[in-house]
């Protein structure tokens, strides 16, 4: 599966990077593949994106 990327630079997400997520608080309760609903549910914003306001 492919690495999440950042919505404004299109940078690779790594593991253990700080990210911010844009996303819908789940009508569902008691998800446990929280990665994959972030994945198909959610945009990712780099850190650096997000300090320089890019978005």
């Amino acid at each position: 599966m492919d690495n999440p990327k950042c919505v404004v630079c299109d940078k690779e997400i790594k593991g253990d990077e700080v990210v911010f997520v844009k996303m819908r608080y789940p009508k569902r309760s008691g998800f446990t593949e929280i990665k994959a609903y972030l994945r198909n549910e959610s945009k990712f914003i780099c850190e650096a994106c997000f300090n320089n306001k890019s978005f």
